[in-house]
């Protein structure tokens, strides 16, 4: 794939990619954090959230910030079972230590079945199942992580996870939860206070929402997160993509590149190339900017 142009970068100059796989990691992956803060710093982006489906990231993010200390690297915690999975005290801990996001379930969510069923022949693994299964393979208690109850209701531990997610302000990411289980933790978010919230790459195979879903959950106050990485890895169509992101309207999406992984473009070029994708649709420069800056900023906080 050809690099961005210079006009698409500088259309998402000073946005903030919320939603990036990056070394040092468990996983293989294309470049580190010190190396992607200065290349951000290069192109004109403002910061980057560090996602780990494995630790918490926020005391590394404050390391990247005082050597890179113009971009705002940004901590989080993806509640799998590493972390004790539906864990209110891991979640305070992240909160004291300045995390911003926290993911409910990924690999270990109760609906992601692809680390835990053998895949069909043929059947490409992304490199988080493949993880997975070798985890399981050496006898790890690595079992789903339940958010909900037989009856479609949040678990005590989910509604304490919220209160602690909005008592320190987080911003909560749906992870790779299913349908109900969104539409539960999203209810019980907004009755327990919690700010900003993000359903996760709602076109990702294991979420497959419906456009209809996700303008409900739009007008219950949640963001709809489009990932580079979905598309361009053929989970989805283009034009899937660009459907449920005129549909839901810019207002309430926010673009994230998803991206880190050795096959994938660089990084710093995820958030311009959603900006070429976008114009080439008909999408105009300011609802661009809308949904590449202006809405990661404000989910980033203080930019």
């Amino acid at each position: 794939m050809n690099p961005p142009s210079g006009d698409a970068r500088e259309l998402v100059r000073g946005g903030v990619d919320l939603h990036v796989h990056i070394s040092p990691d468990v996983i293989e992956r294309r470049i580190d954090d010190v190396s992607l803060a200065r290349r951000f710093e290069e192109v004109g982006l403002a910061g980057f959230v560090l996602k780990s489906h494995y630790v918490p990231t926020a005391e590394r993010a404050a390391v990247v910030r005082g050597v890179v200390p113009g971009i705002d690297v940004l901590g989080a915690l993806a509640l799998n079972r590493s972390v004790g999975g539906m864990n209110p005290l891991a979640v305070e801990i992240a909160g004291r230590e300045g995390a911003r996001t926290v993911w409910f379930p990924t690999v270990d969510a109760e609906n992601e079945t692809a680390g835990r069923t053998d895949p069909k022949p043929g059947a490409k693994l992304p490199a988080w199942a493949k993880m997975q299964h070798e985890l399981r393979a050496l006898g790890a208690a690595v079992e789903p992580v339940p958010v909900v109850d037989q009856d479609g209701a949040v678990l005590p531990e989910t509604r304490t996870v919220l209160q602690t997610i909005a008592r320190h302000g987080l911003l909560l990411a749906t992870g790779h939860l299913g349908r109900d289980e969104i539409f539960a933790v999203v209810d019980t978010a907004v009755e327990e206070g919690v700010r900003d919230i993000v359903v996760t790459h709602p076109e990702f195979p294991s979420q497959d929402l419906s456009i209809e879903d996700q303008l409900e959950l739009a007008r219950r106050g949640a963001f709809l997160e489009r990932c580079f990485t979905t598309p361009h890895t053929g989970k989805c169509t283009w034009e899937r993509w660009l459907e449920a992101t005129r549909a839901v309207g810019p207002e309430c999406t926010v673009l994230s590149t998803d991206m880190g992984q050795l096959d994938n473009p660089p990084v710093e070029d995820g958030l311009a190339l959603m900006a070429e994708k976008l114009m080439d649709a008909g999408f105009s420069e300011d609802e661009v900017r809308t949904m590449a800056v202006d809405n990661t900023r404000r989910l980033a906080v203080g930019l």
